[in-house]
């Protein structure tokens, strides 16, 4: 018998205290308010009177979950709060100096300009370098001075369904044991009814890939690829590294059928972000996303950049990489996908902090026209996908429509495919790259070895840290600091 459970109605719920809910929350709250306050001048229209907007965090406060390091095209954000300065936006450092590195298991080799051209994207002048806890903390600040309920410490289990249309979300029972069994202190979770449900999870969601499936919104698109970021922050000697100052990296410690690559973000107060990306379709199965980053950190480049430093915090997230042909539809009745839950990760630009601020932007505006017509169908939200493919994120997507798909088979045909990219405006010699789920790219030990039973030296203790680990997940495995010094 079902538990009986107590039902809070809201207007709109957004799922996920990430940066795309806050933005897309905190615009719909002023939208509102400019909405009314036209109507008032005017007397034309409705106004739209206690519209109650909540974002679900399963931290334990906004920016739990988040890991910082981050770059970010500040566009959005300009358009989201325009005295973003003034208002003390926690930024760690406009970007004025980028370069791109090749690394060899010992040697670091800077790509000449002449060779930028095809990194083009990554050229990344007047963004800003910034720590995501930090900011997704403010933005939150924001949020609820905007009158917008954020409930954290509440996780959502459940989508609530009335036929097909989505009509709100369950939150997950507290009180279990270790088994499932019910606690002397038990309270079953709550049901969230929305007249509008936005996903808002971040890389493949918990909800959000159920949705999905149920729906079938991502038939004839090409299956989702991921990444794996393992990232650092560490506090190193005065003078090391400037804020805003930004390294991309390529080659070593990945072999070159190994997509991915390292980063080097400087941030204030001596601290610097390091992170290395691994794409999840790799071959080997003991490679281990966790072990290659500790041999970046081995490279003599870094170990001298490192030198007398402090760890302070680590952890690790995926990343959707599978670009614009892996963009499901992104609305059904009562429902919106946003931010990495839809894949709008910009490949090339390894950026996807503006998009999932500008994607919650664009949903905002569609809601405030529903709530306004009092319809909520899949037909009239489908203008959120529209105006998105029609921005500049959803250009930038179509443009690196292939990228990733365009180094399946290894990084030196990878790069070269990259400049055709370029020079054609995200053709190569078909408009459109099929690719194969990730796991379907993984031998088996016996494939890979030659044998069933290979050393640990071998096969790098692969069972530790295989993929299915990371899937899905962000995972903050240590921080010293409280929520007052979050980083």
């Amino acid at each position: 018998m079902d538990e009986e459970r107590e039902i809070m109605e809201m207007d709109v719920i957004f799922v996920g205290g990430g940066i795309s809910s806050l933005s897309g929350a905190l615009h719909l709250s002023n939208l509102i308010k400019k909405h009314n306050e036209s109507v008032e001048q005017s007397g034309e229209g409705k106004k739209l009177d206690e519209i109650m907007i909540g974002i679900l965090e399963k931290g334990a406060y906004v920016g739990a979950h988040a890991i910082s390091g981050a770059v970010m095209d500040p566009a959005p954000l300009k358009e989201l709060v325009p005295d973003f300065l003034e208002k003390e936006a926690p930024l760690e450092g406009e970007v004025t100096k980028d370069s791109v590195c090749l690394l060899t298991s010992n040697m670091k080799i800077t790509i000449p300009g002449l060779l930028m051209a095809m990194y083009s994207p990554m050229k990344i002048h007047g963004n800003y370098v910034v720590s995501l806890s930090r900011l997704t903390e403010w933005l939150g600040g924001l949020a609820e001075e905007a009158g917008v309920d954020i409930f954290p410490g509440f996780a959502g289990t459940e989508i609530l369904y009335e036929g097909d249309r989505v009509i709100g979300v369950r939150t997950g029972d507290k009180g279990l044991n270790s088994d499932g069994s019910k606690g002397s202190n038990f309270e079953p979770g709550i049901d969230l009814h929305a007249k509008v449900t936005v996903f808002g999870e971040g890389s493949r969601g918990s909800l959000t890939k159920t949705l999905i499936e149920k729906r079938g919104l991502d038939k004839d698109q090409n299956p989702q690829g991921y990444v794996v970021g393992v990232k650092e922050v560490w506090e190193v000697p005065e003078g090391r590294i400037q804020p805003g100052d930004v390294i991309h990296t390529l080659g070593y410690p990945h072999d070159s059928k190994t997509y991915g690559g390292g980063f080097i973000y400087g941030m204030r107060n001596n601290q610097v972000a390091i992170g290395l990306l691994t794409g999840l379709e790799y071959e080997d199965p003991g490679k281990d996303p966790h072990r290659e980053f500790q041999k970046l950190k081995n490279h003599p480049f870094m170990v001298e950049l490192l030198k007398d430093g402090k760890l302070i915090q680590y952890g690790a997230k995926t990343a959707p990489v599978g670009g614009y042909f892996a963009i499901p539809k992104l609305t059904v009745d009562g429902g919106m996908i946003i931010g990495d839950a839809g894949s709008l990760f910009i490949s090339n630009k390894n950026k996807g902090v503006h998009s999932a601020m500008k994607s919650g932007m664009l949903a905002a505006e569609t809601i405030l026209q529903a709530l306004v017509k009092e319809d909520t169908s899949a037909q009239q939200l489908a203008s959120y996908q529209t105006a998105l493919l029609d921005s500049q994120i959803g250009k930038d997507l179509y443009k690196s429509r292939n990228y990733h798909q365009g180094f399946q088979k290894g990084l030196w045909i990878g790069m070269i495919k990259m400049g055709l990219q370029y020079l054609m405006g995200g053709r190569i010699l078909k408009s459109r790259l099929m690719t194969e789920p990730d796991h379907t790219h993984l031998k088996s030990i016996q494939e890979q070895y030659g044998k069933a039973n290979p050393t640990s030296q071998e096969k790098g203790d692969f069972m530790k840290f295989s993929f299915p680990h990371w899937y899905g997940h962000t995972v903050i495995l240590k921080s010293g600091n409280s929520r007052k010094e979050n980083i």
